[in-house]
């Protein structure tokens, strides 16, 4: 009896062991946080994404996928309902693509922000925002794989015409200018080899020159020099010029006046005589006549009266 009462409660013991210890694993691994619903409207593929697949927002971990099923009062369209965490930024401007884990297949949510419109994107339980799908990379790759291959049928068909005889004979003949080309430029070098071979003389004559040039514009050089005296011999004529300005302002001016007002006195002088001797030409032989007295003085004679008529 002592042995199965020990046995009964070793047993007893281990379950409950086994019981405690799947509860901790349990309590440590459940999820607690909380997440609010939202749904993904697409209308292209959604191929290797799963129910429980990550969320992830700019390639953070913020949810998971819930649920995939078809949108019934829209046709052609796949509703994804997500669960996001409800620290993650949503906004009205969000929108969600799929993202692919390496070459495994296995896509995931992929959750970004234009910036377009940064108030928060309520949601509920009762009334679950929608969040726009964007094609994927990979979509937008078979979606343009028709242009893709109708410009390498256009590359194609240029390779091919570059490869045509006439193309062909064209390539050749410009090599062969190429390689004209190529001789002339090594016989233009070896024209020019001697010219550089006496490059350090006449680098060693410039500088010479350039000494020459300096030595002569130097503050104490001829040239500074001849130029101080032609300044100084300017200035000296300017000073020249303005005394002999003065004096022509100051003392040939009002001589010439005097000289103008002499004349003009002698030429009124010389007027008068000529018009004494307009009048009375004997006064040029016996000299002019003398005046007749005025009142008071002896010989004065009044004029006689007129005689009545």
């Amino acid at each position: 009896m002592e042995n199965k009462s020990h046995a009964f409660w070793a047993g007893l013991f281990t379950i409950a062991l086994l019981a405690a210890i799947v509860g901790a694993v349990y309590w440590f691994n459940v999820d607690r946080t909380v997440r609010v619903p939202y749904d993904l409207v697409s209308r292209s593929n959604v191929t290797g994404l799963f129910p429980d697949a990550a969320v992830r927002y700019r390639g953070l971990d913020v949810g998971k996928v819930q649920s995939i099923d078809f949108d019934r009062g829209h046709p052609g369209q796949i509703v994804i309902r997500i669960l996001v965490d409800t620290h993650a930024p949503i906004t009205r401007s969000t929108f969600g693509s799929l993202g692919f884990q390496g070459v495994t297949g296995i896509a995931f949510v992929q959750l970004d922000d234009t910036g377009a419109d940064l108030a928060p994107l309520p949601t509920s339980a009762k009334a679950v925002a929608q969040i726009p799908m964007r094609p994927s990379l990979f979509d937008q790759l078979q979606q343009r794989g028709d242009v893709l291959l109708k410009q390498m049928e256009i590359a194609a068909k240029s390779v091919n015409e570059m490869l045509s005889p006439d193309m062909r004979d064209q390539l050749k003949a410009t090599a062969a200018s190429m390689q004209h080309a190529a001789d002339g430029v090594t016989h233009l070098s070896r024209q020019v080899e001697p010219a550089l071979a006496q490059m350090p003389q006449t680098m060693e004559h410039v500088n010479h020159a350039l000494s020459a040039a300096n030595a002569l514009v130097a503050p104490g050089g001829p040239l500074v020099t001849n130029l101080n005296r032609a300044g100084q011999a300017l200035a000296s004529m300017n000073d020249t010029l303005a005394e002999l300005s003065a004096r022509v302002r100051y003392d040939t001016l009002p001589r010439f006046n005097a000289l103008a007002t002499n004349v003009g006195d002698a030429s009124r002088t010389l007027k008068d005589v000529a018009g004494d001797v307009g009048r009375n030409p004997r006064s040029l032989l016996f000299g002019a006549p003398a005046a007749e007295p005025g009142p008071g003085e002896t010989g004065f004679a009044w004029p006689s009266a007129a005689p009545a008529q």
